[in-house]
């Protein structure tokens, strides 16, 4: 059964699994929750479950329906080999495919153009099988609000044998109303156990993996990024030198931070992610001995996660490193860094090509 390919996901894959059962399907999902925490992978098997044609309510994963939803073309854009799932997600396909013009790709969102042509027009027509049509939408919160608005009009008369799932890491930056016509999932972080033993299945060494599972925060994508020795300890020397800037007695170690980054955009999120990683963990460990410290770490690890989201949507990399930098600051920096005395010198970032 595909669903037995998700590891610590339970509580999301009863969820799917009573209602495919009993055959009381909703039209519309929300999977929330930080990447890689297996959001894809049980969206594939919810998918396979709907389109299976042995009469498994809950997929076979034998069938030549499941080995297609869960088989992607080679060339891009990777799509599954069964027409029925389709996908939507932000620079996915060509610009003259989405109708936009060639030197126009999505860079910033999921443009209204690709739910009219990947979506609308689909619907338009009964399912390519027969049984179901699937759409999912990867880092939903994406949309444009033209792009939601469109999708919303779907959500909102929905067709027989259509479904969709919705992947967000950031549920509330959906429309309140796509919110109210889709049901939430909630998947939670991975125990440290499970990311271990996906490391392991990887084939990473076993002296990487105990520093890969203290980077990971409960993501399985991220545990996978640590497990390179070289860029993990890029990683680690990005959080030491925030952590060093929020500590330090002026601003004027921000400054140097957001002066002295070399990485890209997509670099910048990757750190990002670690560091709300690191707070996330840090939050945790704390709950049960100091809810108020606890809290505070909670507040550092959303204040990145508005941070990566102003990065998204192409915020000026150095203006957003001092503003978190500030922003953690705010906050005080003895629950920011939890007690921990003043950073080491030198924390600068080294350069980067």
């Amino acid at each position: 059964m595909p669903f037995d390919h998700v590891l610590g996901q339970q509580t999301a894959v009863e969820t799917l699994t009573r209602a495919l059962r009993s055959g009381l399907v909703h039209h519309a999902y929300r999977f929330e929750g930080m990447a890689g925490v297996g959001k894809e992978l049980v969206a594939i098997a919810f998918a396979q479950a709907l389109l299976c044609t042995s009469n498994d309510p809950l997929g076979c994963g034998r069938c030549d329906a499941c080995r297609r939803a869960a088989t992607f073309t080679d060339d891009a854009p990777r799509l599954p080999l069964h027409p029925d799932l389709v996908l939507v997600e932000r620079g996915l396909y060509p610009p003259e495919t989405i109708g936009r013009d060639r030197d126009k790709p999505e860079t910033k969102d999921i443009s209204v153009g690709q739910i009219r042509r990947v979506v609308l027009a689909h619907m338009a027509y009964p399912p390519h099988e027969g049984r179901a049509r699937i759409f999912l939408v990867r880092r939903a919160e994406e949309m444009n609000l033209e792009a939601a608005n469109a999708l919303l009009k779907v959500l909102e008369e929905p067709k027989p044998r259509t479904y969709f799932v919705l992947l967000c890491a950031q549920p509330e930056r959906l429309l309140p109303t796509i919110r109210s016509r889709s049901l939430g999932v909630r998947f939670g972080p991975l125990p440290d156990q499970v990311i271990a033993d996906i490391l392991r299945a990887h084939g990473v060494p076993e002296e990487h993996v105990p520093a890969a599972v203290a980077m990971a925060g409960g993501s399985a994508q991220i545990a996978l990024e640590a497990a390179d020795p070289e860029r993990n300890a890029e990683r680690q020397h990005f959080i030491e030198a925030v952590r060093a800037a929020v500590a330090a007695p002026e601003v004027g170690e921000g400054v140097q931070l957001s002066e002295g980054y070399r990485g890209d955009r997509h670099r910048l999120l990757e750190d990002l992610s670690a560091l709300g990683a690191h707070y996330a963990r840090q939050a945790r460990e704390q709950l049960a001995g100091s809810p108020d410290l606890a809290e505070r770490w909670a507040r550092c690890h959303a204040l990145i996660g508005r941070t990566t989201d102003a990065v998204e949507r192409n915020a000026s990399i150095g203006l957003a490193l001092i503003d978190l930098v500030l922003g953690l600051r705010s906050l005080g920096r003895s629950g920011a860094e939890g007690g921990r005395a003043h950073a080491s010198a030198g924390s600068a970032l080294p350069s980067r090509s």
